[in-house]
């Protein structure tokens, strides 16, 4: 901006200088839209079923409840569980490196 001040005050612009400060600001405009794009800079899941386009786990709730013998089963939410779709505990580590809360999605026998 200073260049350009100075150099509009001691003399006329030219097409030169004109087509210089548009492809400028062409660029800088360009580097701000990308770096404040809205998609997600990193994935959440880095470990389990890269190469599906969604994972999906089923199973059956009553015998879940039965194989297990405090009758609660927790669903890992952070995708770092080790045996995954069961969590393991792995969110404690990934909240407190990275400030985050995720916590397992917890079913309770009835």
């Amino acid at each position: 901006f200073v260049a350009f001040a100075y150099h509009t005050a001691t003399q006329p612009m030219d097409a030169t200088l004109i087509a210089t400060l548009v492809a400028t600001n062409i660029a800088t405009a360009a580097v701000i839209y990308f770096s404040c794009s809205s998609k997600p800079s990193q994935r959440v899941n880095t470990m389990i079923g890269l190469d599906k386009a969604k994972v999906v786990h089923f199973g059956e709730a009553k015998k879940i409840a039965e194989e297990n013998e405090s009758g609660n089963v927790a669903y890992c939410r952070c995708w770092k569980s080790k045996k995954f779709p069961f969590c393991d505990g792995a969110h404690n580590g990934h909240n407190k490196s990275t400030g985050d809360n995720v916590g397992p999605l917890v079913f309770k026998k009835l």
